[in-house]
Protein backbone atom coordinates (compact mmCIF):
# COMPACT_ATOMS: atom_id res chain seq x y z
CA UNK A 1 0.00 0.00 0.00
CA UNK A 2 2.64 2.66 1.24
CA UNK A 3 4.34 2.08 -2.43
CA UNK A 4 1.49 2.77 -4.77
CA UNK A 5 0.74 5.86 -2.63
CA UNK A 6 4.27 6.55 -2.94
CA UNK A 7 3.99 6.14 -6.52
CA UNK A 8 1.18 8.67 -7.08
CA UNK A 9 3.05 11.00 -5.09
CA UNK A 10 6.03 10.67 -7.11
CA UNK A 11 4.02 10.70 -10.56
CA UNK A 12 1.92 14.06 -9.43
CA UNK A 13 6.03 15.73 -8.47
CA UNK A 14 7.94 14.57 -11.38
CA UNK A 15 5.04 15.62 -13.75
CA UNK A 16 5.95 19.36 -13.77
CA UNK A 17 9.38 18.29 -14.67
CA UNK A 18 8.36 16.38 -18.11
CA UNK A 19 6.11 19.06 -19.12
CA UNK A 20 9.09 21.83 -18.45
CA UNK A 21 11.58 19.66 -20.78
CA UNK A 22 9.21 19.98 -23.60
CA UNK A 23 8.59 23.74 -22.94
CA UNK A 24 12.31 24.25 -23.52
CA UNK A 25 12.31 22.05 -26.30
CA UNK A 26 10.10 23.70 -28.67
CA UNK A 27 11.72 27.16 -27.40
CA UNK A 28 15.10 25.63 -28.33
CA UNK A 29 13.33 24.63 -32.11
CA UNK A 30 11.91 27.93 -32.74
CA UNK A 31 15.02 29.78 -31.84
CA UNK A 32 17.03 27.32 -34.20
CA UNK A 33 14.53 27.99 -37.01
CA UNK A 34 14.14 31.90 -36.57
CA UNK A 35 18.05 31.49 -37.12
CA UNK A 36 18.00 29.26 -40.06
CA UNK A 37 14.91 31.29 -41.66
CA UNK A 38 17.33 34.86 -40.91
CA UNK A 39 20.48 32.80 -42.29
CA UNK A 40 18.36 32.51 -45.71
CA UNK A 41 16.37 35.83 -45.67
CA UNK A 42 20.35 37.28 -45.49
CA UNK A 43 21.56 35.09 -48.55
CA UNK A 44 18.29 36.36 -50.55
CA UNK A 45 18.86 40.08 -49.64
CA UNK A 46 22.83 39.69 -50.68
CA UNK A 47 21.69 38.35 -54.22
CA UNK A 48 21.36 40.80 -57.07
CA UNK A 49 17.41 42.36 -56.95
CA UNK A 50 17.02 41.14 -60.40
CA UNK A 51 18.15 37.21 -59.90
CA UNK A 52 15.88 36.99 -56.40
CA UNK A 53 12.50 36.02 -57.62
CA UNK A 54 14.01 34.29 -60.42
CA UNK A 55 16.82 32.41 -58.06
CA UNK A 56 14.72 32.15 -54.76
CA UNK A 57 10.83 31.70 -55.36
CA UNK A 58 10.01 28.36 -54.79
CA UNK A 59 13.05 27.50 -53.00
CA UNK A 60 12.75 24.37 -50.93
CA UNK A 61 14.96 22.22 -48.64
CA UNK A 62 13.54 19.20 -47.40
CA UNK A 63 13.44 18.16 -43.67
CA UNK A 64 17.00 16.77 -42.82
CA UNK A 65 17.97 18.48 -46.10
CA UNK A 66 18.54 22.21 -44.58
CA UNK A 67 22.18 23.68 -45.72
CA UNK A 68 24.28 26.26 -44.26
CA UNK A 69 25.51 29.78 -45.94
CA UNK A 70 28.57 27.51 -48.13
CA UNK A 71 25.62 24.92 -49.54
CA UNK A 72 26.87 22.31 -46.92
CA UNK A 73 24.08 20.07 -45.62
CA UNK A 74 23.93 20.40 -42.01
CA UNK A 75 24.78 17.41 -40.63
CA UNK A 76 24.41 18.00 -36.83
CA UNK A 77 21.38 15.74 -35.30
CA UNK A 78 19.88 19.21 -33.85
CA UNK A 79 18.51 20.63 -37.72
CA UNK A 80 17.79 16.69 -38.54
CA UNK A 81 13.98 17.48 -38.70
CA UNK A 82 14.02 21.29 -39.78
CA UNK A 83 12.89 22.34 -43.66
CA UNK A 84 12.45 25.42 -44.83
CA UNK A 85 10.76 27.44 -47.92
CA UNK A 86 10.99 30.90 -49.83
CA UNK A 87 8.44 32.54 -52.14
CA UNK A 88 8.76 35.71 -53.52
CA UNK A 89 6.14 38.14 -55.16
CA UNK A 90 6.82 41.33 -57.22
CA UNK A 91 5.46 44.38 -55.47
CA UNK A 92 4.11 47.89 -57.59
CA UNK A 93 3.58 50.19 -55.68
CA UNK A 94 0.13 52.86 -56.64
CA UNK A 95 3.49 55.40 -57.77
CA UNK A 96 4.04 53.69 -60.39
CA UNK A 97 2.93 54.15 -63.68
CA UNK A 98 2.14 51.16 -65.69
CA UNK A 99 3.39 47.54 -65.24
CA UNK A 100 7.09 48.14 -65.82
CA UNK A 101 9.69 46.57 -63.84
CA UNK A 102 8.75 46.17 -60.32
CA UNK A 103 11.29 47.85 -57.80
CA UNK A 104 10.20 45.59 -54.67
CA UNK A 105 9.95 41.72 -53.82
CA UNK A 106 7.88 40.53 -50.68
CA UNK A 107 10.40 37.28 -49.73
CA UNK A 108 8.80 35.15 -47.49
CA UNK A 109 11.07 32.94 -45.45
CA UNK A 110 9.46 30.00 -43.79
CA UNK A 111 10.78 27.30 -41.18
CA UNK A 112 9.50 24.14 -40.33
CA UNK A 113 10.38 21.58 -37.67
CA UNK A 114 8.76 18.11 -38.52
CA UNK A 115 5.90 19.81 -40.37
CA UNK A 116 5.12 22.52 -37.78
CA UNK A 117 6.04 26.40 -38.85
CA UNK A 118 8.33 27.35 -36.10
CA UNK A 119 9.44 30.66 -37.65
CA UNK A 120 8.12 33.17 -40.77
CA UNK A 121 10.32 36.29 -42.06
CA UNK A 122 8.67 38.27 -44.46
CA UNK A 123 10.92 41.18 -45.59
CA UNK A 124 10.28 44.18 -48.51
CA UNK A 125 13.40 44.41 -50.35
CA UNK A 126 14.05 47.13 -53.26
CA UNK A 127 16.31 48.33 -56.04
Amino acid sequence: MATVVLGIAAAGVLLPFTSGARVRAEGMHRTLGAKLASDLMEEIIAAPFDQIVAGYDGYAELQGQVKDASGTVFTDSNYANFSRNVSCVDVYVPQESGMGEPKFVRVTVRVYYRGRQMAVINRLIGQ
